[in-house]
């Protein structure tokens, strides 16, 4: 139905309902200052999506304050995995369906995005992400800081790379999802607001979906676009 049509994700607050990293710090952050940490936490999550702060800066700030080991990640696992999108949940088999055409490109961490998807049929190479470094007792001390996605203006940069010949759809509830469709590398930008709506990030949309129906009945009737394919 969609012809050769690239389909890009992000993953948190669009694939799930939450942000990974707010959850796991939840799981691992401990003591008496633990509400302070959470809550500085979740003020540079939102900067960064919403585009206030670079995206950069964000992570590397939120890095700092979140601790963390094998198991904690485990937990946050079984987390996410119970906190797939409401409305994505029954259409399991778009992704199944269309696996070769569908990428996550994500700003979290591989190390939570893979075992997740790979539920809904999406190889890992398919998905684009961070990844956490670790001591040898496995514990999370920081972040390969070289990945493209750790830096500002990562996830466009990645697209150019990846240099697909098809068209592009990004759908996403951050401002590092729009910038793809600004600098070029996609023809679609469809804000997803089933779980959180960024004025800012809306503004900047070709179509806002506040369901993953309101997205297939878009794109469905998109026909410039599915000419295109």
């Amino acid at each position: 139905m969609f012809g050769n049509i690239i389909f890009i994700f992000d993953f948190d607050s669009t694939f799930t309902q939450v942000e990974a990293l707010d959850v796991l710090a939840e799981i691992s952050i401990n003591g008496s200052n633990k509400e302070e940490r959470l809550a500085a936490i979740a003020e540079l999550t939102n900067k960064g999506m919403n585009g206030q702060i670079s995206f950069s800066k964000s992570l590397k700030e939120r890095m700092k304050l979140i601790s963390g080991n094998r198991n904690d990640l485990e937990q946050l696992i079984a987390k996410l995995k119970k906190k797939i999108s409401t409305s994505i949940l029954p259409h399991k088999d778009f992704f199944i369906n269309n696996k070769k055409s569908i990428y996550i490109i994500s700003s979290g961490f591989k190390d939570f995005i893979d075992p997740v998807v790979a539920d809904f049929g999406i190889d890992s190479n398919h998905v684009f992400a961070n990844t956490f470094t670790w001591t040898k007792e496995g514990q999370i001390n920081g972040f390969d800081n070289k990945n493209v996605l750790s830096q500002n203006q990562g996830k466009p940069t990645l697209v150019q790379q990846l240099n697909f010949q098809s068209p592009v759809v990004v759908i996403g509830d951050g401002y590092t999802d729009y910038e793809i469709k600004k600098a070029g590398f996609a023809d679609r930008f469809i804000a997803y607001t089933e779980n959180i709506s960024r004025p800012l990030v809306t503004a900047q949309a070709d179509f806002v979906a506040t369901n993953f129906n309101d997205f297939l009945n878009y794109i469905t009737n998109d026909r410039s676009l599915i000419s295109k394919a």
